[in-house]
């Protein structure tokens, strides 16, 4: 893809093939388990048998016909055309089971779209996508490893490929160290209950909430009981969030999604086609977020937000402590909740020092934990102009 497309959108490629291999190898596996013969698929798995289609659908959440298998690809060899991925993504758009049309529903449009990127003819554009796949059918898609694939290969391409030009993308990793300690403390806090629901306000490449999922799964009988809520605002980070808790083992319907802007557009209640009926406040156990830090927003007319009226507003230089009271208010009264933020935010003045001391004063911070600096990577650098991160668990009240 060299010269070709931006350094920092090889992950969109790359990250969009491989998670189209897993969804034709996990169809694959499930068709074979329930009793389709290998040499008979060609003629079994098309899409003018509505029967088949349908049953995949309730089973799978979506359906993909022989010929658009990403193994059929790679066995096509010279046959292989640009065409043949075309095809395939709008087939998988347009046979997602509407149950699952929010996990599912438009998560390769990035790839997609960006197709077209990859040479100037159809030539050009399939030799680059010919070479991407066979080198992609190597990577294990078993679900038999015990790491985060997808979450890996985001690190790598993130730390490596991210920084274009001097530009930046606005993306954070966590590392997977902060990760673990933040997901070992939220599970010795949650490790008594039967039922667990988790939010991530700012889920990036969703390997913070698999990360709290997992430490939780070894406390809870029934893993398939923790369901994972999760906003992120650019829209190919959010498909990447889709992507991973995919990939992961999570059943489509424990993953509730949403592309939007955490600080302008606060979770939706209710379904816009029956919202008498679909109110619901999103209370959770445990929220856990790594925002971006001190980013400029807009708090202007959000004095009366349930969100911020309790403690104050944040100054529209740094939405640090935003998203923290965003956060604050959707957890359960006994949840827990961690957040990385940079060191600053325990000691500037004005309207922070209001919001912090509002904080400590009604007793929901629990514990600061400070960690070393040049920690953190942000598009290929070291968070050194940040220092030190901070991490902060908080718990208590969730109505302002």
């Amino acid at each position: 893809m060299r010269s070709r497309v931006e350094a920092n959108e090889y992950k969109d490629y790359i990250l969009g093939f491989i998670f189209y291999k897993f969804l034709s190898e996990t169809e694959l596996r499930f068709v074979l388990q329930e009793g389709m013969d290998e040499d008979s698929l060609p003629d079994e798995l098309v899409e003018d048998d509505g029967e088949v289609v349908g049953y995949l659908q309730s089973n799978v959440g979506y359906f993909i016909a022989y010929k658009h298998l990403f193994s059929t690809w790679i066995s096509a060899g010279s046959d292989f055309n640009i065409s043949d991925v075309r095809d395939a993504l709008s087939a998988f758009e347009r046979l997602i089971h509407p149950r699952y049309k929010k996990v599912f529903d438009g998560i390769f449009d990035t790839l997609q779209t960006g197709l077209s990127k990859l040479g100037d003819n159809a030539s050009a554009q399939t030799k680059a996508v010919r070479d991407l796949i066979y080198l992609i059918d190597d990577i294990p898609m078993d679900g038999k490893q015990d790491y985060d694939v997808l979450g890996f290969i985001y690190e790598y391409l993130i730390s490596k490929f991210a920084a274009n030009a001097g530009k930046k993308a606005g993306e954070f990793y966590t590392p997977h160290e902060v990760s673990l300690l933040m997901s070992l403390i939220i599970a010795d806090h949650l490790q008594d209950r039967t039922e667990i629901r988790i939010y991530d306000p700012t889920s990036g490449s969703g390997s913070l909430l698999l990360n709290i999922g997992e430490a939780l799964a070894r406390h809870i009988d029934d893993p398939d009981r923790i369901k994972y809520y999760a906003q992120e605002l650019k829209q190919n980070t959010y498909n990447l969030t889709r992507m991973n808790l995919v990939m992961r083992g999570i059943k489509p319907d424990n993953i509730v999604t949403r592309n939007a802007d955490t600080l302008e557009d606060d979770w939706p209640y209710f379904e816009d086609n029956d919202p008498e009926n679909t109110y619901e406040p999103l209370y959770l156990d445990a929220v856990v977020s790594n925002p971006p830090y001190s980013q400029k927003w807009d708090p202007t007319g959000k004095e009366s937000d349930p969100r911020y009226a309790r403690f104050g507003l944040a100054p529209k230089s740094k939405a640090d402590y935003a998203f923290l009271l965003h956060d604050f208010y959707h957890l359960k009264p006994d949840g827990i909740m961690t957040i990385v933020l940079p060191h600053g935010v325990l000691f500037r003045g004005g309207e922070e020092g209001t919001i912090r001391r509002n904080l400590i004063e009604n007793n929901h911070i629990d514990a600061i934990i400070g960690l070393p600096p040049q920690y953190f990577l942000r598009d290929g650098y070291s968070d050194h102009h940040y220092g030190a991160e901070a991490e902060a668990r908080f718990y208590g009240y969730t109505h302002c």
